[in-house]
């Protein structure tokens, strides 16, 4: 196995004999016939060179590349492997495409169930590993807490604001980490916004928990979100950028953010989110949902429509 995005004309495979593989949501963007479940399986000819390949699995290169195609995707059962692989690229923050044979997978030495079952693992593995006092501007009495999974994998972290009582709901606000709007200050979404915001209403409420979560991009990683910027700058809106990247509009899992309240002692919330898929996968993973608290912010020159999207396409109570 080898991840699509890796592939280069130094670091080159044998094409014949070989296998494209891509997620559902980029073969349906190139307007390939979906005759397999989960993902497609494209053949690799011997005179493919690796600027092709790349041409087809990263949509940044559809406008210098527009006539690609007709594809023929294979017919046959693929074997589970070839799902896991792209799981696995998805896993590893690359673009969901990955070069693979039929028969002996070449590469793929982990099992398949170990891939798709990762997620899942890292939860339950989740540890509360340190709490720390740090005093935040507008919320002096906060303490930070770390989270870390068992297998080494992303670090997420607790904002708990003056020490709520874990007997009654608790105000809540899960955030996926932005690294350009709560770092850089951007004004293409609303993050930076959301995140002090949260702070400052918990903070006035009395206290509550904010958990920062290593979701960056709604799971699709910064390289890739920074690619879905790019094509919103060719006129897609965020849920069509994300498909046509080969990811579901939406990559984040809350069990995460259900295993870490419950870490934190705390089993019912009251949500302050405008998201109500958040309340769905918190409430499927065990935490009781209480009350929504709405949570939205005005809208600049560069973000209207990217709010508006959210709205109209993702189901936001904005």
């Amino acid at each position: 196995m080898l991840a699509a995005e890796t592939l280069n004309e130094r670091r080159r495979v044998k094409m014949n004999g070989g296998f494209l593989v891509l997620s559902h949501a980029r073969a349906e963007t190139l307007k390939i016939r979906l005759y397999t479940p989960e993902v497609v399986a494209l053949p690799l000819t011997k005179d493919m060179k690796a600027d092709t390949v790349r041409a087809i699995i990263d949509p940044t290169f559809d406008l210098a590349t527009p006539l690609k195609g007709p594809f023929a995707a294979s017919r046959r059962k693929l074997p589970r492997a070839f799902a896991a692989a792209v799981k696995l690229t998805k896993l590893a923050g690359l673009l969901p495409a990955a070069v693979l044979y039929q028969g002996t997978v070449r590469g793929m030495e982990i099992p398949s169930d170990a891939v798709f079952s990762f997620e899942n693992k890292a939860v339950v593995e989740l540890k509360l590993t340190v709490r720390a006092h740090v005093p935040l501007e507008g919320a002096e009495n906060a303490e930070l807490a770390a989270f870390r999974s068992g297998d080494g994998g992303p670090e997420h972290f607790a904002i708990v604001i003056d020490d709520p009582p874990t007997a009654k709901p608790v105000l809540t606000r899960l955030h996926s980490e932005c690294f350009t709007g709560d770092l850089l200050g951007s004004l293409k979404c609303d993050c930076g916004q959301q995140l002090r915001g949260a702070i400052k209403i918990i903070a006035e409420s009395g206290g509550g928990v904010l958990l920062y979560l290593a979701q960056e991009g709604r799971g699709i990683g910064i390289i890739n979100k920074l690619r879905a910027y790019k094509l919103q700058d060719q006129g897609f809106d965020t849920v069509d950028a994300n498909e046509r990247l080969g990811f579901e509009a939406d990559e984040r899992l809350y069990a995460v953010a259900a295993r870490m309240l419950q870490l934190l002692g705390y089993s019912s919330v009251r949500l302050l989110t405008n998201n109500p898929e958040k309340i769905v996968g918190l409430e499927a993973a065990g935490i009781h949902v209480t009350e929504r608290v709405p949570h939205a912010f005005p809208a600049n020159p560069h973000n209207r429509h990217y709010l508006r999207t959210k709205a109209e396409k993702a189901g936001h109570l904005l």
